[in-house]
């Protein structure tokens, strides 16, 4: 079984500035670079056929490319996960836009529809299922924000757990936007 998801890799400098406001929350798991993306679409575990069906899919997806840029932070209330903290993204409509057409596109091979609404979110830390005073952090970084920067591609991303947390296989197929 492979446990999949398509997903946008920011670049080097975005990524350099979230690892820069990671730290001074006990308890927290901080992300690593090699694991910091925006999940468009998560999948999960499907068998090799699948796999191999989404990927010519992503590798023929066509879409406009868009700028987005970071905005602030927050933290998602969950119960088996603690409260991962997030850095936002936005402008949200046209991120919303094209999950759904990576959500369409996985629809059509038979997967189910996302029941969620989608949040566009870099994940930056996890707790497990510990509970930790997160308000000096997210007082802190409120204001985040960046320049800026292209999505220009999308990629169908590979995850398996580990006693340390997920290592991520990144671009298994990677769609340029058109």
């Amino acid at each position: 079984m492979h446990r999949l998801f398509i997903a946008y890799r920011p670049p080097a400098t975005i990524r350099e500035q979230l690892l820069a406001i990671m730290g001074d929350v006990a308890g927290a798991k901080w992300q690593r670079d090699d694991q910091l993306h925006l999940t468009l679409r998560y999948i999960g575990a499907v068998d090799g056929r699948t796999a191999e069906e989404i990927a010519q899919m992503v590798e023929r997806f066509l879409f406009t490319p868009f700028d987005v840029t970071l905005s602030g932070v927050g933290c998602f209330e969950s119960r088996d996960q603690g409260q991962p903290l997030w850095a936002g993204v936005s402008p949200e409509a046209p991120l919303a836009a094209l999950h759904k057409k990576v959500d369409h596109m996985l629809v059509r091979i038979g997967l189910p529809a996302e029941q969620r609404r989608y949040a566009p979110h870099i994940t930056v830390a996890r707790f497990g299922r510990m509970k930790a005073d997160l308000s000096d952090w997210l007082n802190a970084y409120a204001s985040l924000s960046s320049a800026p920067f292209p999505l220009d591609h999308i990629s169908l991303m590979e995850s398996r757990l580990g006693r340390d947390g997920g290592a991520y296989y990144h671009d298994i197929v990677k769609s340029e936007g058109q």
